[in-house]
């Protein structure tokens, strides 16, 4: 199975100069764990903030939220595969480096979003269609 098959395409973005506070409230009221961090220049590269950001980076050194930028405790550079990989190899990276999503590019731009329970109900969704059990 490909990533580009079972990869989240509705990315949510957040500028890297918003405040930390615009951030939390997006993911709530998105009901999602991470961001995707527009670059601030051509020379910069795009980043994440993740809910584990917010409260290991922002909320457990008690920064101000509504002053601190996103900017500052985001997470680079983004870790990518490219949308014709194999989904092991993007199951492979995220228990490398330990974290519980990785980006989806063409080649060009940052398309889309995988992460470890997009994976794990991909699996549910081909056994059920195999007729296995879980």
């Amino acid at each position: 199975m490909k990533v580009v098959e079972i990869m989240t395409k509705k990315l949510e973005t957040i500028e890297a100069a918003a405040p930390i506070y615009d951030a939390i409230e997006k993911m709530i009221d998105k009901r999602i764990r991470s961001l995707l961090v527009k670059p601030n220049d051509d020379k910069d590269v795009h980043g994440v903030i993740t809910v584990r950001d917010v409260v290991n980076k922002a909320l457990a050194k008690n920064l101000d939220l509504t002053r601190t930028k996103v900017g500052e405790i985001t997470s680079k550079p983004l870790v990518c595969v490219d949308k014709g990989m194999d989904v092991e190899y993007a199951i492979d990276l995220m228990s490398k480096f330990n974290i519980t999503r990785v980006f989806v590019n063409d080649g060009k731009e940052i398309i889309g979003i995988i992460s470890l329970l997009d994976v794990m109900s991909a699996e549910l969704i081909k056994r059920a269609r195999e007729g296995h059990r879980a």
